[in-house]
């Protein structure tokens, strides 16, 4: 089930958006009626998705939402009665996944809710597709460092080289990475 966090400074609005999303097999797991507060649910809740109205007091709701992509707590929508290009322009920059504008139907905010998620989910597969090749470069980059080494130290072809750090990874059971910063620690001490 989503769990969901939502910020609207108004009450109404918040029973009514509690209610269809409840409605909708959602599960609103906390509420706030200005951004700060929203902010600090989140990050203490850590919701799959925050709804929140743009105009709030104390934080509005695209400052509220830049705060929650920079530290990638949670997706953001921003509901809103109002549409600026400004406002449309400040949300793109806050990095928020879905804009709906009032009045708008369930259908029309499960849609966006969705949208919202799948984006976010695809967000997160490329930070971690980025974080898996920048570790990957550098354990390349450590062992082309351990290559060299073994090849001034013992006069080892590049890939007699290669192969001595990969038979001993295989042997040691670590990975080429461990062994080849082991080579260059050893290195350093001679």
């Amino acid at each position: 089930m989503t769990r969901i966090v939502i910020a609207d400074d108004e009450a109404l609005p918040r029973v009514w958006l509690r209610r269809v999303l409840e409605g909708g097999g959602y599960e609103v797991i906390g509420e706030a009626s200005d951004g700060q507060v929203a902010v600090d649910l989140a990050r203490e809740l850590r919701p799959d998705l925050v709804i929140m109205d743009i105009k709030m007091p104390e934080v509005d709701g695209i400052s509220a939402a830049r705060i929650l992509t920079v530290e990638r707590v949670a997706p953001v929508v921003l509901i809103t009665a109002y549409t600026e290009r400004e406002l449309v322009e400040g949300a793109k920059e806050a990095g928020v996944f879905a804009y709906v504008p009032k009045p708008f139907t369930e259908l029309q905010l499960v849609s966006q809710i969705e949208l919202a998620m799948a984006r976010f989910a695809e967000f997160q597969g490329l930070i971690k597709e980025a974080g898996d090749a920048k570790a990957a470069l550098e354990t390349r980059k450590v062992v082309e460092r351990a290559k060299g080494i073994l090849m001034a130290s013992r006069s080892m072809t590049e890939a007699d080289a290669y192969r001595h750090i990969q038979r001993l990874s295989m042997n040691n059971r670590v990975t080429m990475r461990e062994i080849a910063e082991a080579i260059l620690l050893t290195h350093e001490k001679e």
